[in-house]
């Protein structure tokens, strides 16, 4: 271990050293804007499924099939994001963090132009749905090298005392996209008619981050060309002796990946497709559910990570894993009894409390447990596999479990199963001897 911090000071040489705190704050908020656009593009097509299955597909196959052919559409991005997370890590650990993360954004921008303008099934058949395929993998490319890269990127540039707060603003940008998301498909379908909505409306959302990418994308732009973070690198550990190194540091942190990735994609991402279709609520009522949810998260999240730089963060996010998996089974039992917006409101409101903790704390926590020296590509590898194998079907699989047991309650099981495996690790964490590795000062 010896080695690897000593390669990481050589490797981090900051050439404007020290950080003021407004290059600091101006590099840490492209960071934060491109991060929330990036994740608003890629979510964004989740919310749109119950719309998106009846555009893109033929009438004759009927509704269920159309939400099954429409989330695995949605899956497809996921294949890429291993090999995205692994080729821009690599970038980043060799280069810039700061360059990786301008270079994922422009392949995003490439990729929310395709979903834009992709034609209908009415318009060109199956043309738009390949479009949109190809426009897919193209995102999950992008958004593989994002997490880590941002995260680690933040996390370093943190001044020592300030890693968690810092750190949660990974987990916050995401959820600003989740407010942002649910905010434009409740103005669209409150502003629209359902005729519109499907005639033209539905493009609205796509446009609006295509209209904003170029901002970011400049800010982006002049993060790379300044001084901040610049890395010169005189040596990087191989990938296969960082993976055999590291693999309880690896599998643990897998484990704290899994619990996040079925709350990101379940919990939050399933939620309007599962009110609509299976609870039978409004389209409207349930993205504002979705924001609801995501405002209450922007609170919990930095307050999480603010708290883990006084408190220990492995005993925060094994209490907040304990009583998420404790509550999930009640909540959920209790909105389908008498399914409403309301009840839907505070049980989403209520997860995004437990939930928040957890994620507010367990980004920086994983990054530090990491070598330094190879830090990015670990954590894209960590955060990318678990998403592919958990996250990037986990929606088609809840709604085949619905269609063939008929019981509305599949996604409480499903998101126990991973809270549950992210317990374990957790528990693990609390009592091994797993430690942070980060030298005391970055910059």
């Amino acid at each position: 271990m010896a080695f690897a911090s000593t390669a990481f000071l050589k490797d981090t040489d900051m050439t404007d050293r020290p950080h003021t705190a407004r290059t600091r704050w101006a590099a840490i908020i492209g960071s934060i804007g491109g991060n929330a656009l990036e994740w608003y593009d890629f979510t964004i097509f989740s919310y749109m499924i119950p719309i998106i299955s009846t555009l893109f597909f033929p009438k004759s196959a009927g509704s269920v099939s159309a939400i099954l052919m429409s989330t695995a559409l949605f899956g497809v991005g996921f294949f890429t994001r291993p090999l995205g997370g692994i080729c821009l890590g690599l970038y980043a650990d060799r280069r810039s963090r700061q360059e990786a993360m301008t270079l994922g954004m422009g392949l995003m921008a490439v990729a929310v132009a395709l979903i834009t303008c992709a034609p209908t099934y009415e318009q060109a058949g199956v043309t738009g749905a390949i479009m949109i395929a190809i426009a897919r993998l193209l995102q999950g490319f992008s958004v593989g090298g994002e997490f880590a890269t941002s995260t680690t990127f933040l996390v370093e540039i943190a001044p020592p005392n300030r890693r968690g707060f810092f750190g949660s603003w990974q987990i916050t940008g995401q959820i600003i996209a989740q407010v942002l998301g649910g905010s434009v498909g409740y103005l669209m379908t409150t502003w629209c008619t359902p005729e519109q909505v499907h005639a033209w409306a539905w493009r609205l959302p796509f446009a609006f981050g295509l209209f904003i990418i170029p901002l970011i994308l400049t800010i982006r732009l002049k993060m790379s060309g300044s001084a901040t973070g610049k890395r010169k690198v005189t040596q990087t550990p191989g990938m296969m002796n960082s993976l055999t190194t590291q693999w309880r540091e690896i599998l643990t942190g897998m484990g704290l990946v899994t619990a996040s990735t079925v709350s990101f994609y379940i919990i939050y991402g399933y939620v309007v497709t599962y009110a609509t279709k299976i609870l039978h609520l409004s389209l409207t009522g349930s993205y504002l559910v979705q924001m609801s949810a995501a405002a209450s998260m922007l609170i919990v999240v930095p307050f999480s990570g603010y708290l883990s730089d006084f408190l220990n963060k492995k005993l925060i996010i094994f209490a907040s894993l304990a009583t998420y998996l404790a509550i999930l089974w009640p909540l959920y039992a209790w909105l389908v009894a008498s399914p409403s917006i309301t009840r839907l409101i505070i049980m989403q409101v209520s997860l995004s409390f437990v939930s928040g903790m957890f994620l507010g704390s367990y980004c920086t926590l994983i990054t530090q447990i990491l070598s330094p020296a190879s830090r990015t590509t670990m954590l894209a590898i960590v955060n990318n596999m678990v998403v592919l194998v958990v996250g990037g079907f986990s929606q088609l699989i809840v709604t085949w479990l619905i269609s063939i047991s008929g019981k509305a309650m599949a996604p409480a099981i499903f998101v126990m199963s991973g809270v549950a495996i992210g317990l374990i690790a957790a528990t693990y964490l609390l009592f091994s001897s797993i430690s942070e590795k980060f030298p005391e000062k970055i910059s």
